[in-house]
């Protein structure tokens, strides 16, 4: 299996691990979104709290680009691009897209 196919499976791993965890009871799916024809990878979460207050938004937004993993959004607190490290994979292959381009380079991740 190629690095790429095991980087999709790594951010499919990360993005179920999320969905499947309910910290509180509500009719409130999360969703995961996968495009792998575009390396596109998104957790959407969508329903009503109480039926009385709409919840709808994105969780996780990760694509693969150019052989990296470029994490767009991440509304977690631990921080999705620490999990795939500790999945094995590398820090110069993730690229924290959410920072301005400018910014990246402070960081110990991939530039772009």
């Amino acid at each position: 299996m190629g690095r790429i196919d095991e980087y999709r499976k790594k951010i499919q791993q990360v993005l179920t691990q999320y969905a499947n965890y309910n910290a509180i009871p509500r009719d409130v799916d999360d969703q995961v979104i996968i495009d792998i024809d575009n390396d596109h990878y998104l957790l959407i979460r969508a329903g009503w709290y109480n039926n009385t207050r709409r919840s709808y938004g994105c969780l996780m937004h990760m694509d693969i680009i150019n052989d990296k993993i470029w994490i767009q959004y991440d509304g977690t607190e631990a921080g999705i691009a620490n999990e795939l490290v500790e999945l094995g994979v590398p820090k110069q292959d993730i690229v924290l897209a959410y920072h301005m381009p400018s910014k990246r380079k402070l960081t110990e991740f991939a530039v772009g």
